[in-house]
């Protein structure tokens, strides 16, 4: 008899499925109420700390370059009170055999799909994480398919995404492009239980544990150079993996004073599953589209719970305008002669900014960059932007309306920050967790998990408990 794959009977077997393709039973951890065990899913995910630094080193990630960006501090500086502009740094990922960060997640993945001895991995992604698995399936000796959402109902779709495409094909995936809708997430359910393959998810937990890796060296390396660790690390944010991987390396190395910032292009007003909206914005990743559902509600993620918590480690949470950041590539690429992809260039877009708020013997680092190819540079970003009826402006990108405009800046003293406010983000995320289990009361085991998982107080998430008509 023919299994039934249809929509509805496969989205009723997605935790089944899902279980089976990454080896993990999720249930262990769970206690049937608000709470369950993040740290114990942590440390039960079969390698140490140590192991994983050995895994990333057999296949060649890790161990990137930090630069100073002394001619971009400077320029910094001519718009900063006086005393005040810190030194900005950035840890050079487009190093890794992929060219991003994510190698350190696929490292380990991948090296744990062979070890449970799978034939093949799949992952679904945009495609910097697409690339870093097909990279490291390949040395493994593993099978690859990638599971892209690409393209609108026209069958258009991004330079970004069609740059990344051609690079997990290149690296000798396959890849299978989708239009924008919840077709993708059951086409990965598909071919998961079809495969037979393992979930590359970049939410597991040793997907997480692997960028453990990057917030560890760059303590270590800051600690070599410096004599101390940075004052503030800015990292680009997205789905919660890379902020939260990079602070939990931190907090392994000691560095608990070094405050954590979240950065986020802002695609505010834009629906990402629309698919008339969907080629409307110019960044595929880090923009507020994925950063803000995926903080208020990290397990909307493809596995049970997702090991990607960023409230946990957050210290602040600020958006930068789509025109700042291509500014910005272009001020990296011109002052310090790093051309680089506008992932990591989110974060230094804030970082600029923020060093101006810092005194000058402080460092500001900027937790990443990325590779840049063909259809990742702001040229073609920029020209399919007007194609798509996007009018291209140079003046206050604090008047960028996303899906109207992008507005660059007229000169550097233009590019700001927006603030989000971060207790509503920790309420709204609050309130998800309760409706997820359908609470009606909180136990103290619930209310611990809450404040860790808000990086907040008692009476915090008491006060918003009342607020929410929750006994406690």
């Amino acid at each position: 008899m023919t299994k039934d794959m249809s929509y509805d009977v496969i989205m009723e077997r997605r935790t089944e499925i899902m279980k089976t393709a990454v080896g993990i039973d999720y249930e262990i951890f769970e206690s049937g109420s608000i709470a369950f065990d993040y740290e114990r899913m942590m440390k039960e995910t079969g390698y140490s700390f140590q192991e994983i630094k050995e895994i990333q080193e057999t296949t060649g990630v890790g161990n990137t370059p930090v630069y100073e960006l002394r001619n971009i501090t400077q320029l910094a500086r001519k718009f900063a009170p006086k005393g005040k502009g810190a030194r900005i740094f950035i840890k050079d990922e487009a190093g890794n055999p992929s060219g991003s960060f994510k190698a350190r997640r696929a490292a380990t993945a991948c090296y744990h799909a062979k070890r449970l001895g799978y034939k093949g991995v799949i992952a679904a992604t945009s495609g910097n994480y697409g690339a870093a698995v097909a990279s490291q399936a390949a040395m493994l000796g593993l099978k690859c398919i990638v599971l892209q959402e690409c393209y609108d109902s026209r069958g258009i779709g991004q330079p970004e995404i069609i740059e990344k495409a051609r690079a997990c094909e290149a690296l000798g995936a396959e890849v299978i492009q989708l239009s924008v809708g919840p077709e993708l997430f059951y086409t990965f359910l598909v071919l998961l239980e079809e495969t037979g393959y393992f979930n590359a998810s970049l939410y597991s937990p040793f997907g997480i544990a692997g960028v453990e890796t990057l917030g560890y060296e760059l303590s270590m390396e800051f600690r070599e150079k410096e004599g101390r660790d940075p004052d503030v690390v800015v990292i680009t944010n997205a789905g919660g993996g890379n902020l939260t991987g990079t602070a939990r390396g931190l907090i392994r190395a000691g560095a608990r004073d070094t405050k954590i910032v979240g950065a986020s292009v802002s695609l505010h007003g834009l629906h990402m599953a629309s698919d008339t909206q969907f080629n409307k914005k110019s960044f595929t990743t880090g923009h507020t589209g994925f950063g803000i559902p995926f903080a208020t509600w990290p397990d909307r993620s493809d596995v049970p719970r997702s090991a990607a918590r960023p409230l946990r480690y957050m210290d602040r949470y600020v958006t930068v305008n789509q025109g700042s950041v291509f500014y910005m590539t272009e001020l990296l690429a011109q002052l310090e002669g790093l051309e680089r992809g506008p992932a990591g260039n989110t974060a230094l877009s804030a970082a600029f900014y923020l060093a101006q708020e810092m005194d000058e013997d402080q460092i500001i680092v900027v937790q990443e960059t990325e590779y840049t190819g063909a259809g990742k540079h702001i040229n073609p970003q920029l020209t399919f932007a007007k194609e798509n009826g996007i009018e291209i402006i140079i003046g206050d990108p604090s008047k960028e309306i996303p899906g109207k405009n992008i507005i660059l800046p007229k000169d550097p003293s233009y590019i700001k920050i927006e603030e989000l406010d971060l207790n509503k983000t920790k309420k709204s995320y609050i309130k998800n967790a309760i409706n997820h289990v359908k609470a009606t009361n909180a136990t103290k085991e619930d209310l611990d998990f809450l404040v860790e998982d808000t990086k907040s107080n008692i009476e915090f998430v008491k006060t918003t408990l009342d607020e929410l008509g929750i006994s406690h």
